[in-house]
């Protein structure tokens, strides 16, 4: 399976978090179990995601109808405000060498969110941001023009050199053109630079501008050369939209997956065993339960067959099946085992296939469908590490379908209805789709190519989703659907994919025998629905904010006694709601006010009160997270409420 893209999209009004907090927290999570007149659509949380700012180029936000928003634009959508952001890293980097004139320059673009500019210097902290902003403010108000200039190559060099800037001219070395462009910031700064920028700082508005943070950032990539000091910079082109995204900043910190997993004890990574390697703490560990199995059991339902592979194999399957040559950068280190090179899995795709080599087939086998929660390893850089979002160990959601040519429309119509299925389960409903046709350097002859990708375009077609056409964007071994699914802030994040393989099969040369007994090469189908379940967890914290929905959530309901004379009935309620599968216990020893403010922190659904009237007529009053009392029930009606709610998550 190919890598899935770990770049985010933000989207937010500044005008919609409180009414966001209410709606999204309460009836889509108990509307099955509340009276009628306490249900809430968790769909209309979408009216409320507004402004909207990318972090990676890969990812878009598709702006909605409310006429109260205030909408960020993007990149794309304004030149005016890519000029703003690139121009913006330039007097950036002109303040930094004019405050700190060892500071070397490397290389600064705008982002989807702003700009930032590496340095080659001394560490700075937040104290040093604020003196930069001043400079840069000052520049600004000095609207001083940025004029373009060409130059030849070796004049290029000539100047580079008087200026002692050793990383440019490793730039230089690796522009092709032989005409350089040069853009200066008045008569005071120059870069090499392709453009495009304002006329003139002062088109710059400085209120608009926010230089955010300071990280670490190895030279081209490589922690094998210098470590440089990047900072990143928002800009806007009005405060309004400065403000709109630094609001959102503030729900997007309030919602952090690493914060969450730590209050609720859902997860940790440990120091002591290596950074990007997860350890499922017992709370975190029944959500991921609770997904594998309802994963398990509609894969089965809808005709795959389920599979466990080994996490290594012998070096030479990689060797087989490409990875060594277009993948080993994202490997690790072989290891020798009785004289014979091991290494660990990145992918799951050639353990599948030799399941399917084991035996021979017929094309009255297909379509063959093979399913794996399987967990690979990816060498990622300490820098690079996020929490659940980029890890070095993962498990994905792996499928593989094996079929004939004239089957691949039906196969892929068949895996978008699942898609759907799956995700509307975890609440996600709304999507964009992008369809990525041939790249210029492809394996497979034109033919297969084009039915394969019609084939896509059917499937689409009759499921009736729009989607976009990334031209030439596909995989070098066939074309592909990507899925990007939006959450609660209106982030869009890459989970689904389906891949056409044509390479694998030939790599691998499998075979099945046709209706004339011949060997012919059948088609593989890749495709991951969630991705990697770390960080689909990650994205289901941070749209649920922790407050996950009743069937979902780790602990579905405490009681609380409201003096511990009620604890022998309490944990006979508790056991009477196990045996019926519900996610209980039994919280005591505090006042009952403190109780309840536990339960909420830790974002337990669902409350039951029990007092001495309560055990006297058997029964619970029944307190809701954010529907506050629901009224006293029996403790039958209590379970069969919450069964109700849990077995129809998204009525």
């Amino acid at each position: 399976m190919a890598t899935l893209a770990v770049a985010t999209t933000y989207s937010l009004s500044s005008s919609s978090i409180a009414p966001l907090k209410a709606r999204c927290r309460f009836g889509f999570r108990f509307g099955s179990f509340l009276s009628s007149h306490t249900k809430l659509k968790c769909s209309s949380i979408a009216t409320t995601t507004t402004v909207a700012v990318a972090t990676d180029p890969t990812v878009s936000v598709n702006p909605n109808s409310n006429p109260n928003r205030v909408i960020l634009p993007s990149n794309e959508s304004s030149d005016s405000l890519l000029r703003i952001r690139h121009t913006c890293a330039h007097v950036m980097a002109m303040a930094v060498q004019k405050l700190y004139p060892d500071a070397k320059v490397t290389i600064g673009p705008w982002i989807e969110n702003g700009f930032y500019y590496d340095f080659d210097m001394e560490p700075l902290t937040d104290k040093d941001l604020k003196r930069i902003k001043k400079e840069m403010d000052r520049i600004i108000g000095r609207n001083l023009p940025l004029l373009r200039e060409e130059v030849s190559r070796d004049e290029a060099q000539r100047r580079i050199s008087a200026l002692n800037e050793p990383y440019k001219l490793e730039i230089l070395e690796n522009i092709k053109e032989d005409t350089i462009t040069i853009y200066h910031i008045g008569d005071e700064w120059w870069d090499l630079c392709a453009g495009p920028h304002v006329d003139s700082t002062g088109n710059i508005n400085k209120k608009a501008v926010e230089l955010e943070s300071i990280a670490g950032a190895y030279w081209r990539g490589d922690e094998r050369k210098p470590m440089l000091q990047r900072i990143y910079g928002t800009a806007w082109e009005n405060e309004e939209q400065l403000k709109a995204y630094l609001t959102f900043k503030e729900e997007a910190k309030r919602r952090d997956h690493r914060r969450i997993g730590q209050d609720l004890d859902l997860f940790s990574i440990q120091d002591d065993a290596g950074g990007g390697l997860v350890f499922w703490h017992p709370k975190g560990a029944i959500v991921r339960h609770i997904i594998e199995d309802f994963w398990k059991k509609i894969h089965l339902k809808c005709g795959y067959d389920l599979l466990y592979t080994p996490h290594v194999a012998k070096a030479d399957l990689w060797k087989i099946s490409g990875h060594l040559d277009f993948y080993k950068e994202n490997m690790y280190d072989k290891m020798d085992v009785e004289d014979e090179l091991y290494q660990l899995r990145p992918m799951n795709c050639p353990y599948h296939i030799l399941v399917y080599k084991s035996k021979l087939h017929s094309y009255r086998d297909f379509p063959i469908r093979v399913a794996e929660l399987g967990t690979v390893y990816r060498y990622e850089l300490s820098g690079s590490l996020h929490g659940l979002f980029r890890v070095r160990g993962f498990t994905q959601d792996d499928a593989h379908i094996f079929c004939l040519d004239d089957q691949i429309k039906d196969e892929i119509r068949g895996v978008l209805d699942l898609t759907e299925q799956i995700l509307l389960q975890f609440g996600f409903d709304k999507y964009e789709v992008n369809l990525s046709t041939r790249p210029e350097k492809a394996v497979g002859d034109d033919d297969i190519w084009e039915k394969a990708t019609t084939a896509l375009e059917d499937a689409l077609d009759d499921k009736g989703w729009s989607y976009q056409i990334d031209d030439g964007g596909g995989a070098f071994y066939g074309p592909k659907i990507d899925i990007k699914i939006e959450d609660a802030l209106g982030r869009k994040w890459q989970c689904s994919t389906i891949q056409v393989d044509f390479n694998l099969p030939q790599r691998f040369d499998i075979t099945y025998v046709d209706s004339n007994t011949e060997k012919r090469r059948p088609i593989m189908i890749h495709r991951a629905v969630l991705g990697s379940l770390e960080r689909f967890f990650g994205v289901l914290i941070e749209h649920y904010a922790g407050d996950f929905p009743l069937w979902l959530s780790p602990i579905q309901a405490r009681v609380l006694p409201v003096t511990d004379a009620q604890l022998e009935y309490c944990n006979g309620v508790a056991n009477k709601l196990k045996m019926y599968g519900i996610r209980v216990e039994v919280c005591h020893g505090e006042r009952l006010p403190k109780l309840i403010r536990n339960a909420e922190k830790q974002k337990i659904p669902l409350m039951a009160v029990v007092g001495s009237k309560e055990v006297e007529t058997e029964t619970v009053t029944v307190r809701s997270r954010f529907g506050g009392e629901l009224g006293t029930m029996s403790v039958d009606d209590f379970i069969n409420r919450i069964k109700l709610a849990s077995e129809n998550p998204i009525s």
